[in-house]
């Protein structure tokens, strides 16, 4: 279930619709707890599609956040990779 309210969206939707043009190379950040089954399943969301991924672990080794560099055609692609990954347990999206 997506955790994030239609408001976010909106307000994302609209900024990106004014200071992007597509198709563009677009920077995902997330943060999620240092544990197998999330790692697995954000790179699963980006794991078919060309992106670039780079991974850095907390010094603490509680977390690891997650820079992903990705093609995407429109702004309703960005939204949708953005509620697929809201799915993700104790995920934080940057």
């Amino acid at each position: 279930m997506d955790r994030k309210g239609d408001e976010f969206y909106k307000k994302l939707r609209d900024s990106l619709m004014e200071t992007t043009k597509f198709p563009t190379n677009y920077m995902f950040k997330f943060i999620i707890p240092n544990k197998l089954e999330q790692k697995k399943q954000i790179n699963n969301l980006f794991a078919l599609e060309g992106a670039i991924v780079k991974t850095n672990t907390s010094k603490s080794k509680k977390f690891i956040s997650f820079t992903i560099l990705q093609k995407m055609n429109t702004v309703e692609d960005i939204l949708a990779k953005y509620k697929e990954a809201s799915n993700i347990k104790d995920i934080i999206s940057l």
